[in-house]
């Protein structure tokens, strides 16, 4: 089981916090045994099929090389002309088989890990200079590891090379009774098929080194409990600094609601233990909105806010809890509320119409309102 430098055991799955920081760093899965396999198997495809033009390509190029007529002799500027164009036929001659390899290296690369840029994993890390640190790397476990790849492969591709030298062998001397042009072809064709066959063998190499590295790699990236621990604290806050951001949070709610009193229509009251301000808007409101509400303290404070306001107080127990319980602050009253907070806002009207001269008589304030069961709650002692 990995440890960590404090000698902890990792035995946690990583975050996906770890994971993006892990690929911000360059540290993904990768394998070079594969990269290598594709690499060398893609360039020995590629010769495969364009070995006879490049041959022929290059053979027409050694002629021409090798050619001089008396004006190219006589000009100063003529051996350079000439070096110049075969230099450029040869850079296109090869830009085929150049860019099969690129997209060879590219592919290969992305292929287990994806596709990562990280400045961080190119910049200069001096502690890799460190003697001592890159003996214990020697005989880590991944140094093993290399170190048996490196027999394995020396093993695997010097056993397939003797083998097919053996079965070449009659091939090979005979080329020594061919004419020069056709012994040189297929001894080309010799190469190119021993090339392919040798760069096979790698996938021996790579099926085994694919699978460890992915392991490798999760083991690498596992976690402690107490790093768990440490980047849940570390994402979700202290739970001391949480606490005080719940508070600073009530306290500014807390204000803007007390700051929203003075708009109210009327103040409904338990009378002391609840206290709910509603605000209506005809205009703009489909039913009333519930603006403010608090219990003991804070409704004492609402209702103090209301009388410092002149905002109309009344006292409904049943309707006042009925609204605090099913009504979020900035929510619309339930419809089963509407009949009787309709009454206290038809009497509220009319009490201020009175008190402003418009109407003669005094209204009468309602009792007995309606509040369906279901709004019931058990008073607060």
């Amino acid at each position: 089981m990995a440890e960590n430098a404090d000698g902890q055991e990792r035995s946690e799955d990583p975050s996906q916090k770890r994971l993006d920081e892990a690929r911000r760093k360059g540290q993904i899965p990768r394998s070079r045994e594969f990269n290598s396999m594709v690499m060398l198997v893609s360039a020995a495809a590629s010769l495969l099929f364009m070995g006879d033009d490049l041959m022929q390509h290059f053979a027409s190029m050694l002629k021409d090389g090798l050619t001089l007529d008396r004006k190219m002799i006589f000009d100063p500027f003529g051996a350079v002309a000439g070096l110049s164009k075969l230099l450029t036929e040869g850079a296109w001659m090869l830009a085929p088989f150049f860019l099969v390899s690129v997209v060879a290296a590219v592919v290969s690369s992305v292929a287990i890990g994806g596709w990562s840029f990280s400045p961080e994993a190119m910049a200069v890390k001096f502690d890799k200079l460190n003697p001592w640190s890159g003996l214990k790397r020697m005989f880590a476990l991944r140094g093993l590891v290399e170190l048996v790849k490196s027999i394995l492969k020396l093993l695997l591709i010097g056993g397939v090379a003797v083998l097919l030298m053996q079965k070449l062998s009659a091939d090979l001397l005979n080329l020594g009774y061919q004419e020069p042009a056709a012994a040189m072809g297929h001894a080309g064709q010799m190469l190119t098929w021993v090339f392919l066959l040798l760069s096979l063998v790698l996938v021996v190499i790579a099926a085994i080194d694919i699978p460890y590295q992915l392991w490798d790699h999760a083991q690498q990236m596992k976690m402690t409990k107490q790093e768990i621990r440490d980047e849940f604290k570390e994402t979700e806050g202290k739970p001391e600094v949480k606490s005080r951001i719940r508070q600073m949070q009530r306290e500014l709610a807390q204000r803007r609601m007390m700051e929203a009193v003075p708009e109210a229509d009327v103040i409904i009251t338990n009378p002391t233990h609840y206290a709910v301000a509603l605000k209506y808007d005809g205009l703009n409101m489909r039913a009333p909105r519930l603006i403010a509400k608090g219990k003991n303290l804070i409704a004492a404070q609402i209702r103090n806010k209301a009388m410092e306001h002149d905002v109309p107080i009344f006292s409904a127990p049943p309707l006042a809890r009925a609204i605090f319980f099913s009504t979020e602050l900035d929510q619309e009253i339930p419809a089963g509320l509407y009949f009787a907070v309709a009454q206290v806002l038809a009497y509220i009207y009319q009490l201020k119409a009175a008190r402003n001269g418009a109407t003669g008589y005094a209204p009468q304030a309602p009792v007995d309102l309606s509040v369906p069961e279901e709004y019931f709650r058990p008073a607060d002692s």
